[in-house]
């Protein structure tokens, strides 16, 4: 077996990433003060094709040295937006027909494994704060709470981690359905 060279890897240009078809799932970061997370939520929507990243609060914005360490770039190809407030870009998002899941640990949570959404389902998967999780009144406007199902002793992953399974998860499951 023989490591591929990049050029060997047929990857999008960036004008091919925006022209796309892209996957029908936005990211809503919700005030995330690591710009090294936002990078690497920037690079991972990449990898995924995802529609666009809405950075609120707190969240650092590009361009920013910071993100760019980590995004690789990825901040030239995912759309994104900043809005103020978390609670305001989750009504949009509901308004234009998103179903909006939080991504946390609650007690009527439902554990990724078992979440199925639909192939062309619109969906906002929103990721909270390194240590205060998704506002809470962001959860209560949630028409799901997804957990990512856990079983050391630590309480949480980092929020890149997150991303990363979470959209692995609902990425290839859609993938095996149009295959």
């Amino acid at each position: 077996m023989q490591k591929l060279k990049n050029e060997e890897l047929k990857r999008l240009s960036e004008e091919g990433y925006r022209n796309a078809h892209k996957t029908p799932i936005v990211i809503v970061l919700d005030n995330i003060r690591s710009l090294h997370n936002v990078g690497s939520a920037f690079r991972t929507a990449d990898a995924f094709l995802i529609e666009k990243i809405y950075l609120c609060g707190v969240t650092g914005c590009p361009p920013n040295k910071e993100i760019e360490k980590t995004a690789l770039g990825a901040t030239k190809t995912v759309e994104w937006s900043h809005v103020k407030n978390t609670l305001d870009a989750i009504k949009e998002l509901k308004k234009n027909g998103y179903k909006i899941i939080s991504v946390e640990q609650a007690d009527k949570s439902t554990k990724l494994h078992k979440f199925k959404t639909q192939t062309n389902e619109k969906i906002a998967l929103v990721f909270g704060n390194e240590v205060y999780g998704v506002e809470q009144e962001v959860v209560d406007e949630s028409d799901v709470v997804l957990e990512i199902p856990q079983l050391g002793s630590k309480h949480s992953f980092n929020v890149s981690v997150s991303i990363g399974i979470v959209l692995w998860q609902l990425v290839t499951e859609r993938i095996s359905h149009e295959n």
